[in-house]
């Protein structure tokens, strides 16, 4: 099957570091399908080949074990070809329809890694020239609009020129291997669906942590903040994830409609709720691994005075029978202890204890997302020498690294999202309507922030955020699974 790969911000940020090593890695494991050719597209006065070296410069900064060899990348670089455009110039797109029209490849598939106030221009762009016909698919990245009005006129534009099925809205926590064994945990074994249930779940948690700060988007970051950046889209579609009822098939459809059904439970937002069991923070200055870290409000490009949260935790319930009662807590943050995303799904104690046990130890499921990835399962055991009339448990666990188990079979988030992309897979892409109803459930939290005057509450740099997020899970009697 031949392709197209058209993609738009080809010298971007997130070409570089993502993109790029993502389709090599693709091509070096033989999957990326022959007939390819990906075109790079940016408005730097560039030839192919001047194209060619800076992408091999980049691939220098990459891990040692996901370099190129030079005869690799010579073949590689085969495929990447570059077209100076300017996206607001019709005539450009012009040149773009004539230059893929002229081989006229099975599947185009145009890749928008643009600012997001460039995703609608584009989109029109391409239809204006012809370009959307039906073996087009356009990917686009996060955010896809600032609140719930802008995602639905976002929506509105790209079905005017394109059909649903041809929109990729991609979300990269769901190409990660871990996400999609827990698919497999759930939906491939008998074992654990039975138990995925209130009757034996106590709490779930939902941690993605982030050590670094803001980095060089501080500007882009300053009119985002973690809200948007992470839980309207990554822990959303976690949180679906583990809450979806089992799909009729595995068709994307059938996967979406569930994950649907789940946002639309999200038990809805009251004042007396966002104050109670939302927390925003904003880092301090502070210590990461013995060095000194500045603050937010000291960071480049962040205006005086922000109160743009760099931190969220919040504890919210799925309003139906599976899991009426059973609180899920989310928590994300920048600048924290360590990078570290995962989901811990707690189970209730035995009804009738007749062992001695640790306190406040039960089962849990660790799904481990980075920095490494796996699933822990941790239980209680009686080791071996045991003289006591009352014997005692302690607690071991089970441990899946996919890492050592599939070694070279792992495949990256990117490089599994491009794949599917290319063969028009849907499955782990987000549909319009899971998108809007994660923008409507978050809406009355940004409007109660607005009208805050009290902001964000400070944590250093280098902690687990604000104290209050610990004091929230812990008025129902639970912590934070670094605190077990």
């Amino acid at each position: 099957m031949s392709f197209d790969l058209v993609l738009f911000g080809g010298t971007g940020d997130l070409a570089w570091r993502k993109l790029m090593p993502a389709l090599f890695q693709a091509f070096r494991h033989r999957t990326l399908p022959e007939g390819g050719r990906i075109i790079a597209v940016a408005r730097d006065d560039l030839s192919d080949e001047q194209y060619r070296s800076r992408i091999k410069s980049r691939f220098d900064c990459v891990e040692l074990a996901k370099r190129p060899t030079p005869d690799e990348f010579a073949r590689f670089a085969a495929l990447l070809h570059y077209l100076r455009m300017d996206l607001s110039q019709t005539q450009d797109y012009q040149r773009l329809a004539q230059t893929l029209n002229a081989r006229a490849a099975d599947s185009v598939v145009m890749y928008v890694a643009t600012a997001p106030s460039l995703f609608t221009n584009v989109c029109e762009q391409i239809a204006a020239v012809g370009l959307n016909g039906p073996g087009t698919r356009v990917v686009l990245e996060k955010p896809l609009g600032h609140d719930l009005r802008s995602n639905r006129a976002i929506n509105d534009s790209l079905r005017r020129v394109l059909r649903e099925e041809q929109v990729f809205r991609i979300d990269h926590y769901l190409g990660k291997p871990s996400v999609q064994n827990l698919f497999a945990l759930r939906f491939g074994n008998a074992l654990f669906e039975p138990l995925w249930r209130r009757e034996t779940i106590a709490n779930i948690q939902i941690t993605i942590a982030e050590e670094l700060g803001v980095e060089t988007r501080g500007a882009f970051y300053d009119q985002t903040g973690a809200l948007r950046d992470m839980v309207q889209n990554h822990a959303l579609q976690l949180l679906c994830a583990i809450g979806m009822e089992p799909p009729i098939n595995s068709g994307a459809n059938a996967i979406r409609d569930e994950k649907l059904k789940v946002l639309q439970s999200l038990k809805p937002w009251t004042a007396d709720t966002i104050g109670q069991h939302v927390i925003r923070g904003q880092y301090a200055a502070g210590n990461t691994q013995g060095q000194a870290m500045p603050g937010y409000l000291q960071e480049k490009g962040v205006a005086p005075g922000s109160n743009t949260e760099t931190f969220v935790a919040l504890r919210t319930e799925i309003s139906n029978w599976r899991w009426a009662g059973v609180p899920f807590y989310i928590r994300t943050g920048k600048r924290l202890a360590g990078r570290d995303a995962h989901i811990v799904v707690n189970f209730h104690p035995v009804p009738h204890p007749i062992f001695r046990t640790p306190a406040g130890v039960a089962n849990r499921l660790v799904i481990h997302l980075q920095p490494k990835d796996g699933l822990e399962l941790h239980l209680l055991a009686q080791g071996a020498a045991q003289h006591q009339s009352e014997p005692a448990l302690s607690q071991v666990h089970l441990n899946l690294d996919f890492e050592q188990r599939f070694g070279t079979e792992r495949v990256g988030a990117y490089e599994r999202l491009l794949l599917d992309v290319i063969a028009g897979r849907l499955n782990l892409f987000v549909r319009s309507d899971e998108q809007q109803e994660a923008w409507r459930w978050v809406e009355p939290i940004l409007q109660h922030w607005q009208d805050d005057p009290v902001g964000p509450r400070p944590y250093a740099a280098g902690s687990w955020g604000p104290s209050a997020a610990s004091a929230m899970i812990a008025r129902d009697g639970y912590c934070w699974s670094e605190e077990v």
